[in-house]
């Protein structure tokens, strides 16, 4: 340094003493994250690990992969393989067809009736899965209307009943997926085709199913990761017919097999995975094929064309229909199928604890949709804050659940609960740990939806309200509570409605104290009792569907009160 020159500027500080403190708004967004990451690890991959663990632990409890080299010496296992994988492709392939029928007549066509269509074909989400092959052992069994009417002895269980009662559940989510992917197609190339000359088969094969094909395989696999993992229509109407949801449990509940359980587990968790893999991969394809101000397809009226879709749809529609009518009919005979006098007798059970199990499902279900509604939306607030890595991260763990099929959660919540030896025995039980096992079964689409919704608050309002002033209070009641009020009601709702009807996650983790309303059903017919196991099924069928039409009510309310405050 020169004589005389100016002092040189202290050195640069360390980062340490630059960083600047975390805000009151950054601590809570990063709590918003740790609680609900916390239980995700807690409620979902911990049980996993555990599932994987005991499928690789022997009677003697020495590790090895002997579970895995019985599978083909296990009676009837890989029979019961083969057998899901052809009831699961040949329900993919109806529902493909008949629902893109269905789907392309209620965007495509002048279709009468469209939403007492969209109504009825509701009407499956609405009861337990079992509640199909219920109805058409009532409709179509030895003992069934049909059968009685017509004379003949039919017998509808096997592949053909399951086949039936798996389409008919499956059906409502393949059109709903495939109406979307017709939704996002342009009118302008259709205009452009017209045009140039292309007749109506012409502009059929070279742009609607183009433009559809990412729907229609998404379709596909969420048919076929529903069917090959259903519990409820096989346990009611497969007969003889095994499949590998049915071997689960009796490897489980019947042989105490823990150990080989946890082997079929893990064979019906790959086909669910690669599913849904594929699956998102296509709705991520599908939606990207969505253009910026497009133009929705306006439907010209052919009376020939509405006709058949509409022929088609009602005829769907009637016999979903049939299959609910009969078996709330079967809950106020005396005594199906000999005594058809009607009686209100069944509903006052007196059997399988009464309506314990009514309570306890509906508790299990609002515990369950409160809980999942806070974790989800404190997520979703902390998403909307941090990005980068972590973000990314925390996201995939948040649409693993997706993928695991629901008698492998329920499985493998008795091996991570049902352990003196761990800090979270006591959960073992109780209505609680259903209540989460039902919430992370279906843990995906309530985060997705949350996101979605989160995604729509105006990021300039929560700007504005911070540079008045506000503290994260005022943000979160003035600006994001307003706006994802309807998203939050759905979530709610949504939560609250499939654990009233889900059977599979629960199966394994009731107890003779504490019973659920779709289990009593399965029990019940399984005893003989199928007018009570009808009843119940009916007023399960009644609960979800006035709390359907309690959440269009309020989300209807919410909508217009929000569009007042933004004008």
């Amino acid at each position: 340094m020169r004589a005389g020159s100016a002092a040189l500027p202290s050195p640069t500080p360390s980062r340490r003493a630059r960083a600047v403190p975390r805000t009151a708004e950054q601590w809570l967004a990063w709590v918003c994250i740790a609680v609900p990451t916390l239980a995700l690890i807690l409620f979902f991959l911990f049980p996993l690990a555990t599932i994987f663990l005991h499928s690789v632990t022997l009677f003697d409890g020495s590790i090895g992969l002997d579970n895995y080299r019985a599978i083909t010496t296990t009676p009837g296992l890989v029979q019961a393989g083969w057998n899901s994988l052809a009831i699961s492709a040949g329900t993919t392939l109806v529902c493909i067809v008949l629902g893109f029928a269905i789907a392309y007549g209620l965007e495509r066509t002048c279709m009468r009736g469209r939403e007492a269509i969209r109504i009825g074909l509701l009407l499956p989400l609405l009861a337990p899965s079992l509640v199909q092959g219920l109805g058409l052992l009532f409709l179509l069994g030895r003992n069934g209307l049909v059968s009685r009417w017509l004379g003949i002895d039919m017998n509808i269980y096997g592949f053909w009943g399951l086949l039936l009662s798996d389409v008919f559940y499956a059906l409502p989510q393949a059109i709903m997926i495939i109406q979307a992917a017709l939704r996002s197609a342009d009118t302008r190339y259709y205009d452009a085709a017209t045009v140039m000359g292309a007749s109506a088969s012409q502009r059929f094969f070279h742009i609607t199913l183009p433009n559809c094909r990412f729907g229609l395989l998404s379709a596909a696999f969420v048919v076929f990761t529903i069917t090959i993992t259903d519990f409820g229509n096989a346990a009611v109407i497969a007969g003889d017919y095994r499949v590998l949801a049915t071997e689960i449990f009796n490897q489980v509940s019947g042989q105490q097999n823990f150990g080989m359980g946890s082997v079929v587990g893990i064979i019906l968790l790959a086909p669910a995975l690669v599913s849904v893999y594929i699956e998102r991969v296509s709705s991520q394809k599908q939606f990207g094929v969505a253009t910026d101000g497009q133009i929705p397809v306006q439907p010209q009226r052919k009376p020939l064309r509405d006709s058949v879709f509409t022929a088609i749809a009602w005829l769907t529609v009637l016999l979903i229909l049939s299959i609910v009518a009969v078996v709330v009919f079967a809950s106020f005979v005396k005594l199906w199928p000999y005594n058809m006098a009607l009686t209100l007798a069944n509903f006052d059970v007196n059997i399988s604890s009464g309506y314990t199990p009514i309570w306890t499902t509906l508790y299990v279900s609002v515990v369950a949709a409160v809980a999942g509604v806070l974790l989800l939306f404190a997520m979703a607030y902390g998403m909307r804050q941090i990005h980068g890595p972590v973000a990314k991260a925390i996201y995939l763990l948040a649409v693993l659940p997706v993928g695991v099929p629901g008698l492998v959660l329920g499985l493998s919540y008795i091996f991570a609960f049902n352990n003196p030896a761990t800090p979270l025995y006591w959960f073992y039980g109780t209505a609680v740990l259903i209540a989460l096992c039902n919430f992370y079964h279906y843990h995906t689409q309530g985060f997705l939806t949350m996101t979605t919704g989160m995604r729509a608050v105006p990021q300039a309002l929560e700007e504005a309200v911070s540079c008045l002033g506000g503290r994260s209070r005022h943000v979160l009641g003035d600006v994001i509570l307003p706006f994802i009020a309807p998203t939050v009601l759905a979530v709610f709702f949504f939560l609250f409605m499939r654990s009233m009807v889900t059977l599979s996650a629960v199966i394994f983790l009731v107890t003779p104290e504490l019973n659920l309303a779709a289990v009593s059903v399965m029990h019940l017919n399984e005893a003989g009792f199928v007018s009570q196991a009808a009843a119940f099924s009916t007023i399960i069928i009644i609960v979800v569907a006035c709390a359907m039409l309690l959440m269009r009510g309020l989300v209807h309310h919410f909508r217009p009160n929000l569009n007042q405050k933004l004008t």
